[in-house]
């Protein structure tokens, strides 16, 4: 847990850009160890990883039935960030639903192979996720706007939780991240395309903060903290109760 002083505006570095693109997306390549700077860069990768989702949605809708545009915009997430996210809902699906001790729960999330509460987890998710996008208008900006929000809710887990591994995992080199600069950076890029988009956004993306911050949750009663898996766990399935929302009969 860090101890917040006063935030005052730093310009992120090459680096930490790349480390933040390549922890959260497939851009970036070999972005090395994310380190402090590249924390509050997570809601802008959200938005911006968002936008791209919700553009693809749009413009595939444009010329195609509804069903081939929701696979389009749920295709294009997947190859944005490289299937990361959906892999720590699979281990996070093995390793936290099962009535296991704790010591069991690590290493089923490490298990190369695949349990049947990992697949059934996946399957369901991803499912809600294709037929909350086919039931309802493209809207690039929502989407951008719950993107944003998931990854603003990974970024003041690192700073805030704590890493439920001995070793401390990927916490190590997130040590020093301010909260107060994620949150500065984060309130724009969940807000603005929220406000834009209107009231089912605005309630998605606060529905989404809540699910997220669910999941973490049940990752700290479980484990004990957070885990890159869990992190990935977070954002899938707040993202897919965010676009639930907004497919809701408004």
């Amino acid at each position: 847990m860090t101890d917040d002083g006063p935030v005052r505006p730093t310009v992120p570095s090459v680096a930490d850009v790349r480390a933040a693109l390549g922890f959260l997306t497939v851009v970036g390549g070999d972005g090395g160890a994310p380190g402090p700077g590249a924390v509050p860069l997570f809601p802008v990768i959200g938005v911006l990883v968002g936008a791209m989702v919700g553009l693809t949605w749009w413009g595939v809708d444009q010329w195609w039935a509804a069903a081939v545009a929701a696979a389009a915009a749920l295709a294009a997430d997947l190859v944005l960030t490289g299937l990361l996210h959906v892999d720590g809902l699979v281990d996070s699906g093995d390793g936290l639903l099962p009535p296991l001790p704790r010591e069991r729960r690590f290493a089923a999330m490490s298990d190369p192979h695949v349990g049947a509460f990992g697949v059934v987890t996946v399957v369901a998710v991803l499912l809600l996720r294709f037929a909350a996008l086919a039931s309802v208008a493209p809207d690039p900006l929502a989407v951008a706007g719950i993107w944003a929000a998931s990854r603003s809710v990974m970024a003041v887990t690192v700073c805030r939780g704590t890493h439920a591994r001995a070793d401390g995992g990927l916490g190590g080199g997130f040590r020093g991240a301010r909260t107060g600069a994620v949150v500065v950076v984060a309130a724009p890029c969940v807000l603005v395309p929220a406000v834009l988009a209107g009231a089912p956004a605005l309630a998605a993306v606060a529905v989404t903060i809540a699910a997220a911050t669910g999941v973490v949750g049940l990752g700290r009663a479980r484990l004990g903290g957070w885990t890159g898996d869990v992190l990935g766990a977070a954002g899938v399935v707040s993202e897919t109760v965010g676009l639930v929302v907004l497919a809701g009969q408004w």
